[in-house]
């Protein structure tokens, strides 16, 4: 199992040495980790761009990506379905139909309120699922369809606003929701950090329910457990993680799909260990993402969650397949 964690380190160093190294203008490896250490040997122009351009957005891309690992494998324990996503509980929906309101119908806002606007509708979203679902007591399947169905009622929204919004803010909208770590500052890597740290440790102090969550609420019960109460904090804590790097970095899609599954594969099931694995899945995954993104059309930067999204159908299939007799 040591082995596993040091080769998950191992990936994640290598793949952050590439999106530090790797660009318009090249890094060579060295002067990377010189300007890391604060080597005074380093030039300038490559301590600049290393630690002033692209270790915000490797960081940020990080953060987003372990996020998501974590909000997955907890909607996946809550739900008690292996398909199950964090945009099931409406996240995704509600973060983009507030974008696409302030951005195309209330013109132009302050740039730091965005993240805060798109982060309250993730969690109003989730609330009102939550609500719905509601009927003394909460089922995993409950939330599931009323999830779906909210999901795409906002979606629908969004939709009819940007089919008579501006072309320009619409397109701004767009952008915006495709996925992107244009805005990688330090400001928002702190942001991020405030609105997922906590939660992420709140979910791993409760690795113990969730292992017992899957055994289903009767023997969850059984075993003095409540229920109801255990959900509820979990689905807060999903919604926090995923909906603070949705206001970070946009929608990043089947980064909390793929990632648990991946790390259920190195680590087993107990969610003690299946929790940082899957943070650590998720970074990797995001990071990776966006080194292609950068560097698959250049001068172009692509969306990251463009990237994610042709890497995860496929998966998404693959899963299908592995359940079709289940």
């Amino acid at each position: 199992m040591r082995g596993t964690w040091l080769a998950l380190l191992a990936v994640l160093a290598l793949a952050l040495l590439g999106a530090l190294s790797l660009g318009d203008q090249p890094v060579p490896p060295d002067q990377v980790l010189g300007a890391l250490a604060g080597a005074e040997d380093v030039p300038p122009a490559a301590r600049m761009i290393v630690t002033g351009l692209r270790l915000p957005r490797a960081v940020l891309a990080m953060l987003v990506g372990a996020a998501l690992g974590v909000a997955g494998a907890v909607a996946q324990a809550v739900m008690r379905n292996p398909l199950a996503e964090p945009g099931l509980l409406g996240i995704n929906a509600g973060a983009a139909l507030v974008a696409m309101v302030v951005i195309v119908e209330a013109g132009r806002v302050p740039g730091g309120a965005l993240p805060w606007l798109t982060f309250g509708g993730a969690l109003a979203m989730c609330a009102a699922i939550w609500a719905l679902a509601w009927r003394a007591g909460t089922s995993s399947l409950r939330i599931i369809l009323i999830g779906v169905g909210l999901s795409a009622m906002a979606g629908a929204g969004a939709s009819f606003i940007a089919t008579f919004g501006e072309v320009s803010a619409v397109q701004r909208a767009m952008a915006w929701l495709a996925g992107s770590l244009q805005d990688a500052r330090w400001e928002t890597v702190r942001r991020l950090a405030a609105w997922a740290v906590l939660p992420g440790l709140l979910a791993w102090a409760a690795a113990r329910e969730l292992d017992l969550i899957a055994f289903g609420d009767t023997v969850a019960r059984g075993l003095g457990m409540r229920v109801n109460a255990v959900r509820g904090g979990m689905a807060l804590a999903c919604a926090l993680l995923s909906g603070a790097a949705v206001a970070a970095a946009g929608v990043v899609a089947f980064v909390g799909l793929a990632a648990p599954h991946l790390a259920r594969r190195l680590v087993g099931p107990a969610h003690g260990r299946l929790l940082p694995a899957a943070a650590l899945t998720g970074a990797i995954l995001v990071l990776a993402a966006d080194l292609v993104a950068r560097r698959a059309m250049p001068p172009l930067v692509l969306p990251v969650g463009l990237m994610t999204a042709l890497l995860g159908a496929p998966f998404f299939g693959y899963l299908l397949w592995r359940r079709r007799d289940e």
